[in-house]
């Protein structure tokens, strides 16, 4: 059978919502070492799950820089400035 290798071996993970306690291992492994291959991130950070949930976890949930909450005041009206200017999906 042809196609792409599986991300990791599924078997023995964890599957469904994160726990305070796992995104606390992620965000402690990666602030202290870094990221140098996600697929070894979940052993070495000692995470049952696999390296592609980590990854996605860590840029949609945990990354520091990662902004949250209302638009600001210049940003909302920037998106109005290029929404007329531009126009919405078609």
């Amino acid at each position: 059978m042809m196609g792409r290798q599986a991300c990791c071996e599924k078997v023995g993970l964890k599957r469904g919502p994160w726990t305070l306690e796992e995104d606390s291992k992620l965000m402690s492994f990666i602030l202290n070492n870094g990221i140098q291959c996600w697929r070894l991130v979940p052993k070495l950070a000692g995470l049952m799950r696999c390296g592609k949930s980590c990854r996605l976890r860590w840029i949609n949930y945990l990354r520091p820089d990662l902004k949250r909450g209302a638009f600001t005041e210049d940003e909302e009206d920037m998106i109005i400035e290029l929404h007329s200017r531009l126009g919405g999906l078609r």
